[in-house]
């Protein structure tokens, strides 16, 4: 036990000094964390460590091997399309309302299976779980009910933060920690229904190329990676941005990956005003507003946004021949109603029981977000 001690201990010390280790390290350094075979402290700075150096596409490979393999329920949706994951791995550094849950929806409206995997929040304030547990969708069910969701409403969400998803650790972690780290994108990765195309917002400029080259390592085909800026690019968001320019690295089906600046302008849209997209504290009046997005009653900053994000979904899939197309499409999926359609769908499917008292919940929020325009 000592050897093993020492060992891991002696991992941790290189990632202090900035040393990278390699694929196989990293996965079987994580199995000892996944497996609570290192005590407490070790575990902890290791991922400090490994946060803090800044993890390689390697690195965030191996971590993701270990999870997937030995911590994740795995299912696999019996459907005629691509399976997408969209998502943000948080810690970034402007709080916005769920951008990509609400992406997610618009964009299973237009027929894209949406496998999603998301966590409660970490180190925002309403996570992706949270607010769609507040609309109504059960994310405590088992993975075969969200398997059955994909299939049906064609869109379904995996708790990553429960043991129904992942049994062996990454609930016990993530349920003690209060800060972002390697498992936030690693883990986050570790999707159940493994989906090939996926468009993910990170938390700095500089781990845009390394998540695009991890996707691509473990076995996606089309990846749309960004991180948007205000605009003094002084501060980030994990999502494609209205307030300044988004960085992108985008996985193309042949595995060459394109970067390029993104500037929200070029694409038909206005300024946001920031206060709008921020996230609130209460989970109950944001999912209002989320429902005011969906029904087409908001035209503001947060509908601006989210169109933004649903057309990278829409390209990559082949549902629009470009993001300005892909925007202009995700206006009028909103403004036909087949988005909030989409969200009643969902909730009814991703049910363990009696979907009854969870649509009628829903239907009261949807009345008192319309009932807002009056």
């Amino acid at each position: 036990m000592e050897e093993k001690l020492r060992y891991f201990g002696g991992k941790v010390d290189a990632l202090i000094k900035g040393k990278d280790i390699t694929r196989a390290e990293a996965r079987d350094l994580f199995r000892e964390v996944l497996l609570n075979q290192q005590p407490d402290l070790q575990q902890g700075a290791f991922l400090a460590a490994l946060t803090a150096k800044g993890a390689t596409p390697e690195e965030l490979a191996g971590s993701w091997e270990a999870i997937y393999d030995i911590d994740t329920v795995k299912v696999r949706p019996e459907v005629p399309g691509p399976l997408v994951d969209n998502c943000g791995t948080g810690m970034d550094t402007i709080k916005t309302f769920n951008i990509s849950t609400a992406a997610s929806i618009v964009a299973a409206a237009d027929g894209i299976y949406m496998a999603k995997h998301g966590a409660r929040a970490i180190t925002s304030k309403c996570g992706t779980v949270d607010i769609v547990e507040a609309l109504g969708v059960d994310v405590e069910c088992d993975v075969s009910v969200v398997k059955r969701s994909i299939e049906n409403a064609g869109i379904g969400m995996f708790n990553g933060m429960s043991g129904k998803v992942h049994p062996q650790a990454l609930y016990r972690i993530l349920s003690q920690v209060r800060f972002g780290t390697v498992l936030n994108m690693a883990g986050s990765l570790a999707n159940p229904a493994l989906p090939t195309y996926g468009v993910r917002g990170v938390y700095a400029k500089e781990m845009v190329m390394p998540i695009t080259k991890t996707m691509r390592e473990i076995g996606y085909r089309r990846a749309f990676v960004v991180h948007g800026m205000d605009a003094h690019e002084k501060r980030g968001l994990d999502e494609l941005s209205t307030l300044g320019p988004t960085y992108v690295a985008e996985l193309h089906t042949d595995g060459e990956i394109e970067e390029y600046v993104l500037n929200y302008k070029d694409l038909g849209l206005p300024t946001a005003k920031e206060e709008v997209i921020l996230c609130k504290l209460n989970k109950e009046q944001e999912a209002i507003e989320l429902l005011r997005v969906l029904s087409g009653e908001d035209h503001n900053s947060r509908r601006d946004i989210v169109c933004l994000n649903t057309a990278p979904i829409l390209y990559i899939t082949g549902h629009a021949k470009d993001l300005e197309e892909g925007v202009r499409k995700a206006e009028g999926i909103i403004d036909s109603g087949k988005a909030i359609k989409k969200l009643r769908q969902w909730v009814a499917e991703q049910q363990s029981g009696d979907s009854t008292v969870k649509v009628e919940q829903l239907d009261r929020l949807i009345e008192r977000a319309g009932a807002l325009v009056n």
